[in-house]
């Protein structure tokens, strides 16, 4: 059953085709679509002026054989002579008024195959020029329900296996006679012309789409050059310093194409110049970073010096000096390590390389959860790591940084008793190794998580500093992940917090071994010996806090 909807369905399904294809494609479809019609209109057109045309003539040879036979079985009309050149009146023709009606349908003049037929009272006689003719029972029923009014029937009679255009007059007497021609030369000459349009407006229309392919593809080539260079502007590397070299070819501004041509290479100016200004500015706030991360480091490491030279002062200090003098400490060692991540940043931007030599991640990773239980006793820490030792290139001291900014964020973000896991494992189908941090805490907002990685991005956005909190430490991981070519990624939902870093691995490893059963330091005790020489000499700077 049809309901309101259906009128939209054609149009719905035709928007859909038409959306899965190209430009070209929808072009060349539009224009073998309107051939299509424009030859269905043509031949259509056609062939109904043909069939009438043939239909009139057959009707006008059918009533002039329905007159001789008439004239054949009833004689002239009152008052018209025989005319002495009427071949029906020569010697050895029939004469009118034969009793006899078949043998009018000989009748001289009457073509091959009409017929003949007369009914009176209960009696049907009928006969074919030149030939017999057996009525079937159905030919009988539609001879006898013909309407006797002159005009022309198309009617099926079995009995000569063709379809015939019939007419029936009344006679003297009563007598009903039918005359009929057969309709197999016309619907022949109609078949031949349907076919010859079929062939002829196929070749049309498959010559048309040959054609129109190539015509399409000459007139879309500008927009195909467009795309190529939109496609190559695509892949260049925006985020760093680049040039825009590429420009759609001219060609001219007559056309449609010619002038999105001209405005698409006016954008590109214009992109151009956007990145140039932007990647200046970056550059010059990089520089003032830098420079202004190295200026402070002096002034910086005078005050601590003058709060410890204070301390030294013989005698006992107030309280209120003592309090104040170490307030002084904690935030210019604060300042310190802030100044420090600055400086650190900004050479990373700068492109700096940092020391290269092998680091084993396992030993790290030991290390780091060991440090990570020392400053949050009330969490849970697990280690998940294979059997022997996993070497990539890169600074030690830069990873352990990473590692220990993800720790302390674990650490700072989720209440005590969280289970903290750190693993390391190898990267499916890539020579790299994955070290994650995974924590069963309250998880990271789904608004923050896109920006996570930007600078100066904190969990709580308020300006307390109650936590230690710069905004710089996933930024830190960020910047010197990728400088070892690896990726650093976050997948969080309540419940679950996983960072998850990517490192190639040096060549000749093989991972695939079983790893080692999870270490659970409140079970063991440690992870490891705090006085292990492997623990660092340098101080890791305070560890942000972005985390889950």
């Amino acid at each position: 059953m049809s309901t309101a909807g259906s009128p939209a369905r054609p149009a719905g399904w035709l928007r859909r085709w038409l959306a899965g294809r190209t430009l070209r494609g929808r072009l060349i479809a539009g224009l073998v679509a309107l051939l299509f019609v424009a030859c269905a209109a043509v031949g259509v057109v056609t062939y109904e002026s043909l069939h009438g045309f043939l239909l009139n003539q057959l009707d006008s040879q059918l009533a002039a054989a329905s007159s001789r036979y008439t004239m054949c079985v009833d004689g002239p009309p009152p008052g018209q002579a025989p005319d002495p050149g009427d071949p029906d009146d020569q010697p050895g023709y029939p004469d009118y008024n034969q009793a006899d009606p078949m043998a009018c349908a000989n009748t001289p003049g009457q073509a091959q195959a009409t017929f003949s037929a007369a009914i009176s009272s209960s009696t049907l006689t009928a006969k074919v020029t030149h030939g017999e003719c057996a009525l079937t029972a159905a030919d009988e029923a539609t001879l006898r329900n013909l309407p006797v009014n002159g005009r022309a029937y198309t009617e099926r009679l079995y009995s000569l296996g063709a379809d015939y255009r019939l007419v029936a007059v009344r006679g003297t007497g009563g007598t009903v006679l039918i005359t009929g021609l057969p309709m197999t030369l016309m619907t022949d000459t109609l078949d031949n012309v349907e076919l010859t349009e079929i062939i002829v407006f196929t070749a049309a229309l498959l010559l048309t789409a040959f054609i129109g392919t190539g015509w399409v593809r000459l007139s879309l080539r500008p927009l195909r050059r467009m795309t190529a260079t939109a496609s190559e502007v695509a892949r260049l590397p925006l985020a760093s310093e680049v040039d825009v070299p590429h420009r759609v070819p001219d060609a001219g501004q007559r056309t449609e194409v010619g002038q999105l041509g001209a405005a698409f290479n006016r954008m590109l100016g214009h992109v151009e110049s956007a990145l140039a200004r932007r990647q200046s500015s970056e550059a010059r706030l990089r520089r003032f970073a830098a420079d202004a991360s190295h200026e402070l480091r002096t002034p910086l490491a005078s005050i601590r010096g003058y709060a410890e030279l204070a301390r030294r002062h013989p005698g006992t200090l107030p309280p209120e000096v003592e309090h104040a003098l170490s307030r002084v400490e904690a935030e210019s060692a604060r300042m310190s390590s802030l100044v420090d991540d600055l400086l650190l940043l900004a050479r990373l931007d700068a492109g700096r390389p940092l020391e290269s030599k092998p680091v084993d991640l396992t030993r790290l990773a030991i290390d780091a959860a060991s440090d990570a239980r020392a400053a949050g006793p009330g969490h849970r820490w697990r280690l998940e790591l294979p059997g022997g030792p996993v070497l990539v290139q890169g600074d030690e001291q830069r990873l352990r940084q990473v590692l220990a900014n993800l720790l302390s964020n674990a650490r700072t973000h989720t209440p005590a008793g969280t289970t903290v896991t750190v693993a390391l494992a190898s990267s499916p189908g890539r020579a790299a190794a994955e070290l994650s941090v995974t924590d069963d805490g309250p998880g990271i907002p789904k608004g923050l998580q896109p920006d996570l990685f930007e600078r100066f991005v904190r969990g709580d956005t308020s300006r307390s500093r109650a936590a230690g909190s710069t905004g710089l430490g996933l930024s830190i991981v960020a910047a010197v992940v990728a400088a070892h070519h690896g990726t650093v990624a976050v997948d969080s939902a309540p419940g679950r917090t996983r960072f998850t870093m990517t490192l190639p691995l040096l060549p000749g490893q093989d991972l695939s071994a079983e790893p080692a059963e999870p270490e659970e330091p409140e079970d063991s005790g440690e992870v490891v010996d705090p006085a292990d020489p492997m623990h660092p000499a340098d101080p890791v700077h305070p560890p942000d806090g972005e985390g889950g």
